[in-house]
């Protein structure tokens, strides 16, 4: 019995060692904290793709409000007698209105009908603010009388309100409609009253009452709850155009929504399989609005400006016709320039007291600006350096990015590289859209890059898995990546995912960070990722390895940890994208004690699993407390799972 008690205990023991040197080692330098992380290392990129802002983000419920559309009256049903007119019109960069005249027959109406961007979601005791710009169409008329209403699903009126018209000149008209249920796919119809004088109506508007400055509250709040550091606009190819006609231009997204011209949007025949014929701008989501937004989600504005080149993929290098002559270019650097004056000038300037009329007297705080999107070759940096002379002459601490084109290596990334360095840009914007398994082994892509060049901004990544579903897979993948991202902070500046958001009915392009569709929103895997690196981002890198090296891949393991000096914490993020569960033992070197902490963990048994509007908590953070013994951390982390720990 003794000698059988004797073997059981050296049994015990040797598992024990066993067991002890399986598992993984890891050491945080804690009491040297490492270089400085950026305040805006994690961010977010918008792009007006897959109906991110008329149809989304822009709370505007009406489908071609100004009847502005090449087909003037696309979006719009109309029944009776309607006309098209631009005769003395409301608005002059937006000409055309609507004349409503009597159908003749007693039992005849004359009104238009609009379903809104695949529908209009109504919300159950939700105001609906109405808007209308009207007139009588008749100098010698008495009175018109309109009636607008929210029809449901089933073509049943559920809130109705007239208005009365009682002047030849132009008057902005409202009314408040109350919904009494709720309903994804509810329209607008807007009647001329039995017995009315005909009237001509214009910028015929329809926004929830809960918007954000004319933006929708739930996505506002999206954006808000990432605690994003950085935030670019407008593009993306969107800057570009598909020609230099269709390109971006920002003078045109300020000062009265009512008069902003109408913009064709870059991607609205650019997937034939995903084709949207209505798919244009009315820009009312502009550059004051995204200065707005910056402001109030706590992101520093990063607008990028076209350098003088149309979209390279669909116009030929060579065509003359295609771009802009370098010697031509000034009107372009004018604009980045008053891009610049708008968001930073005093009220005294011509540009500044456009921002204090619109009402935002102090200024913005720009502090960079990116010129051309995913340009690549000779054409580009001859450009750029016309610009770059003449904002460092006028702006000289505005920093400026520059781009290594539409890929992550090659010959043209070689060459955008080598050509941002001699022209001295301060960041250089690298693009990559790869498969999970390029994330995973590319978690050291910034180690070995030169410390003294420009820093690096990775302005669009995302990782495609197969059919390029929102899968655990690719948000695992993103967030073993970012710990090189983190880990380089010396090298790298900051980092947007793209793209931002994507309508169900409505998307061209995925994966996507927000889903929504006319009701509400669902937020992706991938974005718990980033919401987990923006909320727990430090200050400083701590130095963190296994048998002293970095820890990006070996065994399927990534980690880094970094130093918030703001709140005294030490950070801890570690992805484990093997099919294994890790024991993981973390000791604090220079720390005698750590303070008890919390541990965040996402975590999905399926790797294909993915939030969707109608199954939102598929793959969600859990956030729990957790105790150290002394300066050591001990984990049992799970297969295919992310954690941030923070003491």
């Amino acid at each position: 019995m003794r000698k059988t008690n004797i073997f059981a205990a050296l049994m015990l023991a040797a598992m024990t060692s066993l067991g002890a040197s399986a598992q993984h080692q890891f050491a945080v330098q804690a009491n040297k904290p490492g270089v400085e992380i950026q305040p805006t290392m994690y961010g977010i990129f918008f792009e007006d793709i897959n109906f991110g802002a008329d149809g989304g983000l822009y709370a505007e419920m009406v489908e071609n409000r100004s009847f502005e559309f090449p087909q003037r009256l696309m979006g719009w049903n109309t029944f009776g007698n309607v006309t098209l007119n631009d005769v003395k019109p409301a608005f002059d960069r937006n000409p055309h209105y609507v004349t409503l005249e009597s159908a003749g027959a007693r039992e005849k109406q004359t009104g238009l009908e609009n379903r809104g961007f695949f529908g209009m979601g109504l919300k159950k005791d939700m105001k609906y603010d109405f808007t209308v710009y009207g007139r009588l169409h008749l100098i010698d008329g008495k009175q018109g009388k309109i009636r607008v209403e929210l029809v449901n699903s089933k073509n049943d009126v559920i809130a109705k309100q007239v208005i009365n018209i009682t002047n030849n000149k132009w008057q902005k008209l409202t009314a408040t409609l109350t919904s009494p249920q709720t309903d994804a796919k509810g329209l607008m119809r807007v009647y001329l009253e039995k017995g009315s004088e005909s009237v001509d109506l214009d910028h015929i508007s329809l926004f929830p009452e809960d918007n954000w400055n004319g933006l929708r509250a739930d996505l506002v709040q999206d954006l808000a709850d990432l605690k994003p550091g950085i935030f670019r606009f407008p593009g993306g190819c969107i800057v570009e155009g598909t020609d230099l006609d269709t390109r971006y231009e920002w003078k045109n997204s300020v000062g009265a929504p009512e008069n902003r011209p109408l913009n064709e949007n870059r991607w609205r025949d650019t997937f034939p399989h995903r084709l949207f014929p209505n798919y244009y701008q009315s820009l009312g989501l502009g550059f004051y609005e995204y200065f707005l937004l910056s402001e109030k989600i706590g992101a520093e504005p990063l607008p990028i400006l076209s350098v003088g080149l149309a979209c390279q993929y669909q116009n030929d290098d060579k065509d003359p016709n295609a771009h802009v002559a370098v010697k031509d270019l000034q009107s372009y650097i004018d604009d980045a320039l008053d891009l610049i004056e708008f968001a930073n000038g005093p009220v005294t300037s011509k540009w500044g007291k456009l921002r204090a009329d619109m009402g935002h007297p102090a200024p913005f705080n720009l502090k960079q600006i990116g010129i051309g999107n995913e340009q690549w070759g000779p054409m580009y940096p001859e450009r750029l350096q016309k610009f770059m002379e003449q904002i460092h002459a006028k702006y000289p601490k505005i920093k400026i990015c520059g781009s290594s084109g539409p890929s992550a290596d090659g010959k043209d990334f070689d060459y955008g590289w080598e050509q941002m360095r001699k022209l001295g840009v301060d960041m250089v914007d690298e693009h990559y859209y790869k498969s999970p398994d390029w994330f995973r082994s590319n978690a050291g892509r910034y180690d070995n890059y030169d410390r003294k060049g420009p820093k690096v901004f990775a302005g669009e990544y995302a990782a495609h898995a197969k059919h390029d579903p929102n899968s655990w897979e690719a948000a695992l993948s993103e967030a073993a990546f970012m710990t090189g991202l983190e880990r380089n902070a010396d090298v790298v500046y900051q980092a947007t995912y793209a793209p931002l958001f994507a309508h169900v009915e409505g998307w061209q392009w995925r994966p996507d960070l927000i889903w929504f569709d006319n009701l509400t929103s669902v937020r992706s895997a991938n974005y718990y990722v980033q919401q987990l690196y923006g909320l727990n981002k430090g200050t400083h890198v701590l130095s963190l390895t296994e048998n002293g090296k970095t820890v990006k891949g070996e065994n399927g393991l990534y980690a880094t940890a970094c130093f918030d000096k703001h709140t005294k914490s030490y950070i801890v993020k570690i992805a484990n994208t093997s099919n294994e569960e890790k024991e993981i033992t973390v000791t604090f070197n220079g720390l005698k004690k750590l303070k008890a902490g919390k541990v965040t963990v996402l975590h999905a048994d399926d790797i294909q699993a993915e939030n969707k509007i109608d199954n939102k908590n598929v793959v969600v953070p859990v956030t729990s407390d957790v105790q150290t013994n002394g300066n050591v951390l001990n984990m049992k982390m799970k297969a295919n799972s992310f954690v941030v720990y923070r003491f």
